[in-house]
């Protein structure tokens, strides 16, 4: 539909939406001091953001806000598992419970929980790739699958496993086919299925942090790769959108998928206070009328048997096993970034002027030594620089410093890693701040490493405290950058807001360089680092 009238109410949804998940603020399921129902406060996966005029209508019929904060896969375990979760939620409201419910303080940490919708994780390729591979008229095995990835017969984009569950659903799905046993994963059965699973991570060519991030990435470059492996809702909503130059073709694996069943999920420690609220949002969202309103508007399955799926949705694949134990689970993600994955180039561009002096580089300092192993939680040990990984520091001032690169080896990264720790300790502030001349440098970087080391996924940090004032400007900067080859060009660029940094500079350069800012003003530096990492 095009128009103004259209786009007009696009925008008039999105901030109903968005009012929704702001103005319903108060007390966890009691009442208010206006003595209006409270607000049940859930920690949730990002995707459930487009559940905003749903949760409105469902406050307006039961009484009940809702108020959902975002966190990614690990982070989000890390907080319930921790018990930071229950001093600041009721409930969590995750894809999937599978791998906290498969930690040992995990289960005792939940309460009642009650599906609401379900999407399976699949592949969806171009239309004429799908037809080149036969897959429009027969569902593949997942073997089958890996064995074209590997032979370079089609490419994919996939989000990362720690941090979006769509990845790590895929992640495990594609080992538990893989390893042809039929039971759920363990260390051993990893082990051998490393070398297919291998052959498979060779045909990915984006990543990301999060599902809707890696679909309009793709929206925007469709030509970067065959396809995605992705939420069902994610790509029939693409399809849906009409923004591609050629549909998708969803392909189901014969052998099973991982099925995000997405269990709104009351905390044990809010039983009390909170399980009324609770069951009266979890009684509206079951009703056959809202449940067939979320399949229409989120391409969601209903979690109802007895509301009919829409035709868009094919037969339910076979559900694959999902490991029982957490360690199974913690070394398959392991192995995937240290093992499996193509490796990855970070270019860290660092800003040491003097107004970086004291608290501010002090930081800069704790955020990158986390990195090196120092952030121990569940979180931290898959956010560390990986056994493969190419990182470069280059810290600037006045002008570009020099670039110090460090390559982790396959195995006992640990002398790399202590080196990193030095250079950054070595840190000092002092001078201006040259952001332009110091990307224009990162890029060269970027290059001339590329030529020598072409397979892996590159990305460059800009982390800056103010606005560039040396050197090359905005201007010069996007006509040196459009001037690069497409391949450099396709470097993102994810920009941190720290101190003042100059928002709209750092938001063009995100745009411009298909890349996205991240905020460690309300946050630390240390934690938007970690979830920078996603992306990388």
């Amino acid at each position: 539909m095009t128009g103004g009238r259209p786009r007009a109410w696009r925008v008039v949804a999105r901030l109903a939406a968005a009012a929704v998940l702001a103005v319903v603020t108060g007390c966890s399921g009691g009442t208010d001091d206006a003595g209006r129902p409270g607000t049940l406060r859930i920690l949730a996966g990002s995707e459930l953001s487009d559940l905003g005029p749903i949760l409105r209508a469902a406050t307006k019929a039961t009484g009940v806000g809702v108020k959902l904060d975002y966190a990614g896969t690990l982070d989000g375990v890390q907080q319930v598992l921790g018990g930071q979760a229950d001093a600041r939620y009721d409930a969590v409201w995750f894809s999937s419970d599978r791998y906290l419910a498969v930690h040992p303080d995990g289960r005792s940490r939940l309460g009642p929980s009650v599906k609401i919708m379900s999407s399976p994780v699949v592949l969806g390729l171009r239309a004429s790739v799908a037809r080149r591979l036969g897959w429009d008229r027969t569902r593949p095995t997942w073997a089958a699958i890996g064995a074209a990835a590997s032979a370079g017969r089609f490419t994919y984009g996939m989000t990362d496993p720690a941090s979006s569950n769509s990845g790590f659903s895929a992640l495990v799905g594609v080992a538990a086919a893989l390893s042809g046993t039929g039971a759920a994963l363990d260390g051993p059965a990893i082990d051998r299925v490393a070398p297919r699973l291998k052959g498979f991570f060779t045909a990915q060519r984006l990543t990301a942090g999060s599902s809707g991030w890696l679909s309009d990435t793709y929206t925007r470059d469709p030509s970067r790769a065959d396809g995605l492996i992705n939420y069902e809702s994610v790509l029939l909503g693409l399809n849906a959108s009409r923004r591609l130059p050629e549909p998708l073709t969803i392909v189901y694996p014969s052998d099973g998928v991982v099925t995000a069943d997405y269990p709104l999920t009351l905390l044990s420690s809010a039983a009390g206070r909170s399980g009324d609220a609770f069951r009266r949002l979890t009684g509206y969202l079951r009703r056959a009328e809202v449940q067939r309103t979320i399949m229409t508007r989120t391409h969601r399955r209903p979690a109802d048997p007895d509301v009919r799926p829409a035709a868009e949705f094919a037969a339910q694949p076979p559900e694959l096993p999902f490991p029982a134990r957490a360690d199974a689970v913690d070394a398959l993600i392991d192995a995937y970034f240290n093992r499996l994955r193509r490796p990855a180039r970070t270019i860290y561009v660092l800003d040491v002027s003097g107004s970086m002096e004291g608290a501010r580089l002090a930081s800069l300092k704790a955020a990158l030594t986390a990195l090196t192993g120092a952030d121990t939680t569940l979180a931290g040990r898959f956010r560390r620089f990986h056994d493969r990984e190419e990182v470069t520091l280059l810290p600037f001032s006045t002008r570009p410093g020099t670039p110090s690169t460090y390559v982790l080896p396959e195995s006992r990264p640990e002398a790399e890693l202590a080196r990193i720790r030095t250079f950054t300790q070595g840190l000092a502030a002092g001078g201006g701040t040259a952001i332009y001349d110091s990307l224009e440098r990162a890029y060269s970087v970027a290059e001339q490493s590329a030529a020598r080391r072409p397979d892996r996924f590159t990305s460059i940090v800009l982390m800056s405290d103010g606005e560039s004032n040396r050197g090359a400007s905005a201007d010069s900067f996007r006509a040196w950058y459009e001037g690069r080859p497409p391949q450099v060009r396709r470097i993102p660029v994810f920009p941190v807001l720290f101190g003042e940094a100059a928002t709209g500079q750092m938001t063009t350069l995100a745009q411009l360089t298909q890349g996205r800012t991240f905020d460690a003003r309300t946050q630390s530096l240390s934690e938007v680092f970690k979830e920078i990492r996603g992306y990388q």
